[in-house]
């Protein structure tokens, strides 16, 4: 192999022509959740490089590293090996006892600076004799894996073109044993691995993606041309799905309280920042619905998941709710609690059966995923994708045992087996390595006024510093561009915002908004008080309405979302924060200004007010007093910058400035600045303060606190 044109030398960590083919075909399975799941599987090429050592040709492989995507996958994700290295561990392997220690030993093996850790399934990759491979969760896979005669099935599926693999756990033994397998049986184009999904290769990228294909199908047109109908049982009487919107109001309503429950593991551990906790996602898909409504729901879902990337997301088995829908909601909420407490006692037992000394200390006791019949599933995690992602993968689950009753008994892996990839410690050294959360990570807001000027810069630095935030605004296609910004750079858009039409002076429209983020992120816990509007006229020109609609927008609309808002923290019971976006006019007297500066001052003790009540919830309630935001606001732009320039006697365009040089510090307040006091108030450093105005004003020495 020759060098790159520079003279420089071949690592392997250039776009080769088969790892391009590599990245098409993940991409190409990745995006089909028929295929595998988000973040599943993994898949790999094996082509000729360069030694930038000796120049002389070598042998690497290219395979998804650890925690990647196959959809998403870029070269970077990519691990690069030494084929040769990887296939001389086989001689100095110590056994299945001692299989973990294999895979520090990858590390040994790799080519080049960069790129990936190798995952747990390299061994899997390199030792099987094909030049491509992949290894996929596919649900009509899963289904053959685990059903109770599963070794049957699959001979009656494939023939002899797929083979079948006992379910060993991942790792450099069953790397040996599915080599071992392709050499035997050079007539097979893949296994199904029992209890956990599929195995493929090809001599080509093509190949072997079509071959993937192949298993994918024919297991699925198996299970629908030989599975009985109704595998799941008849539906229960009562537990069929409300209608939608009852539906959503009723999983808005249970939302904050579960996800109170889900926090709990994180109160026991220590003080938590007011607010913070999982993050939850809502689910009501008809595969759901009708699977929470069967009559073997409770019994297939205390069985639990099987494949080891369904369960690590989704814990052990899920909390299911045993009443209808019609319940009343004070019985439901109740039941759950003790339910809750049920599970968490279980799942400590879990832990005590199976944990050796050498075991990682308990994770969390609280349920992953709760089933609601006739609502739908509930799922959480510490950030809104991994909640989701739980979801999904639940789901995966739901059509696995759908798919396995249909052809057999569903028998998914012991829960011993189960207990030792929970607590591997591998998947403990996998957690080690994440990054840090950032300040506002497990933070839901809600930011009024949110698709302009102060909000949108708010919304903004919230969002940049880890919350998921709900816009809120009247201009409903102002909310939706200010959230569609602040998702760019996510999976989807909705793991960090999502857009609220409403107009705060109306109770039911802001109980809405309440309900938004309960079923988008599973509560609110941060609220921004920032909706406003301002007339500037003198006492004697100033009507009753323009008095009303001051009020009714500041002082009644603030005070409608803060009640709403406090009753859903309430509900979570971890706390919280308000912030008002009142003003400097709220405790300085300016000309021409009555309607305005009252209803700011109305904020401005409210503030006082609510601290003083919701202090008992853990809620802290603090506002911020700005002046003179001219630059990217919506009130000045709304007319306000040119009734105020007039009052002054200055053009418009100066107002900022004039602004600023009646400042002690002569500089002029943006709304980022008080963005930036709403982080510091929320961000977890103020814990012990509440009731208090902080001035961004760039200093007004006549709105001095006193």
């Amino acid at each position: 192999m020759s060098s790159s044109a520079s003279g420089a030398p071949d690592t392997g960590r250039g776009t080769h022509p088969e790892v391009s083919a590599l990245i098409a075909r993940c991409h190409d399975l990745g995006s089909d959740p028929r295929n595998t799941n988000y973040a599943g599987g993994n898949a790999s090429v094996k082509a000729s490089g360069t030694d930038p050592v000796t120049r002389e040709p070598v042998e690497l492989m290219w395979v998804k590293g650890s925690g990647g995507d196959l959809g998403t996958l870029t070269e970077e994700g990519l691990a690069v090996l030494r084929v040769d290295r990887l296939r001389s561990l086989v001689d100095v392997y110590p056994g299945v006892d001692r299989e973990d220690e294999m895979v520090a030993a990858f590390d040994y093996c790799l080519h080049g600076k960069g790129g990936a850790a190798p995952s747990i399934d390299t061994a899997m990759h390199g030792l099987v004799d094909a030049a491509h491979v992949d290894h996929l969760h596919p649900d009509a896979g899963i289904a053959l894996a685990t059903a109770a005669d599963s070794r049957e099935l699959t001979a009656r599926c494939f023939g002899d073109r797929v083979a079948w693999v006992p379910w060993r756990r991942p790792g450099f033994q069953l790397g040996l044993d599915i080599a071992q397998i392709r050499r035997e049986n050079p007539q097979a184009i893949g296994v199904i691995l029992g209890g956990h999904g599929i195995t493929a290769w090809g001599d080509t990228s093509e190949e072997c993606r079509a071959n993937s294909l192949e298993i994918i199908s024919t297991a699925q047109e198996f299970i629908d041309n030989h599975g009985r109908r109704d595998p799941l049982g008849a539906v229960v009487p009562g537990w069929e799905p409300l209608p939608t919107e009852e539906r959503r109001a009723r999983a808005a309503a249970l939302a904050p309280v579960l996800r109170g429950l889900a926090a709990t593991s994180q109160r026991e551990t220590g003080e938590p920042a007011p607010g913070r906790g999982p993050l939850g996602h809502f689910t009501d898909t008809d595969v759901v619905l009708d699977f929470v409504s069967r009559e073997r729901m409770p019994e297939l879902a205390a069985l639990g998941t099987s494949c080891p990337d369904h369960f690590l997301r989704t814990k052990v088995r899920p909390l299911v709710l045993d009443l209808p829908p019609t319940a009343p909601l004070d019985e439901t909420i109740a039941r759950l609690r003790e339910l809750h407490a049920a599970y968490r006692d279980d799942y400590r037992a879990y832990y005590e059966r199976h944990a050796t000394p050498d075991s990682p200390p308990m994770r969390g006791a609280d349920p992953a995923i709760v089933l609601v019949p006739g609502v739908g599933m509930f799922s959480f995690g510490a950030d809104k994708q991994t909640a989701r992602v739980a979801g999904e993968f639940y789901v995966n689950a739901i059509n696995v045992m759908r798919g396995a009753e249909a052809l057999s008994r569903y028998q998914p892996i012991d829960e011993n087996e189960k207990f030792r990839i929970e607590y591997w410690e591998l998947e403990e050294a996998k957690l080690r390595r994440r990054p840090k959360p950032r300040p506002l990570a497990g933070r839901i807001a809600l930011v009024t006024g949110g698709g302009s000027g102060i909000g949108r810069a708010t919304a903004r630095r919230l969002a940049a510093e880890g919350a998921c935030v709900v816009v809120a605004d009247r201009d409903g296609a102002a909310a939706a561009e200010v959230a569609d910004e602040l998702g760019a750079k996510a999976l989807r858009t909705a793991d960090v915002a999502v857009p609220v039409t409403v107009d705060v002076t109306d109770t039911d429209a802001v109980a809405a908004a309440v309900d938004a983020a309960s079923l988008a992120f599973g509560g609110v816990d941060l609220v921004v008080n920032n909706a406003g509007l301002s007339i500037s006229k003198p006492l004697l020109e100033t009507t009753d309405a323009d008095w009303d609609v001051q009020h009714r927008v500041m002082a009644r609309g603030s005070f409608l979302v803060a009640r709403a808002a406090a009753a859903a923290m309430a509900k979570q019971g971890i706390g919280g924060d308000i912030v008002y976006v009142a003003s400097k006019n709220g405790v300085f007297a300016g000309p021409n200004n009555v309607a305005y500066g009252a209803a700011k001052a109305d904020q401005a003790h409210q503030v006082r007010l609510l601290a003083a009540e919701l202090g008992a919830h853990g809620i802290r309630v603090n506002g911020i007093n700005p002046d003179g935001v001219v630059r990217g606001s919506g009130i000045f732009s709304g007319g306000w910058g040119a009734q105020r320039a007039a009052v002054y006697g200055v053009p418009e365009s100066e107002l900022g400035e004039f602004y600023a040089q009646r400042t002690l510090l002569k500089r002029e307040v943006l709304p980022e600045h008080v963005a930036a006091a709403v982080h510091v108030l929320v961000a977890g450093e103020l814990t012990r303060t509440t009731g208090l105005h902080v001035p961004v004003d760039a200093g007004v020495a006549a709105a001095f606190l006193r």
